[in-house]
């Protein structure tokens, strides 16, 4: 028995839910997403929930459970909340700025790196040091953040770098006499 797969999915107010087939589509505040369930799993709407259930006791369908009613709970989450992740740079002389379509960063290279922003997903930038990246699809907004980290991960002796907001550095200790 899957223990995520079980718990079903509640639909908040002011979220629509079209279900057609395995095509799962949902409307809120924030936007529009859409969702193809996997073949092995079964989605209905009961009330004001989504339910899954696997289509045979195999394997497969078990482990597909839990994956499509996590995926169907970002989608519900994401049209009606919206995900943000908050990223901070460390270093001397390190900065970032924000416009509509560019996230600019000065991170010690020679030159300015430029991160072009996806459509859908919006970045500020509330100090030179701090990024808040937000938007409605989970997996975009995550992959951003790691895009943008991966300029310059943080290293271990002084810190410097880009980390998340929530993330602790294992510090080292430098050279000795």
């Amino acid at each position: 028995m899957s223990r995520v797969g079980k718990n079903p999915v509640p639909i908040p107010a002011g979220v629509t839910i079209e279900l057609k087939g395995q095509h799962l589509k949902a409307k809120g505040k924030r936007g529009e997403l859409q969702l193809t369930v996997h073949d092995d799993v079964s989605v209905a709407k009961e009330g004001e929930a989504l339910v899954f259930k696997p289509r045979t006791e195999s394997r497969r369908a078990r482990m597909q459970w839990g994956t499509a009613r996590n995926l169907a709970s970002n989608v519900v989450r994401g049209v009606s909340e919206g995900f943000t992740i908050n990223l901070e740079i460390n270093g001397v002389g390190y900065r970032a700025q924000a416009d509509a379509k560019m996230l600019k960063l000065q991170l010690g290279y020679s030159h300015d790196v430029e991160v072009p922003i996806p459509a859908g997903i919006q970045i500020k930038a509330p100090k030179p040091t701090e990024v808040e990246i937000s938007g409605a699809d989970r997996q975009k907004v995550g992959q951003l953040a790691a895009n943008i980290r991966s300029l310059r991960p943080p290293e271990p002796y002084k810190g410097k770098g880009i980390k998340y907001a929530d993330e602790k550095i294992r510090r080292k200790e430098g050279k000795k006499k």
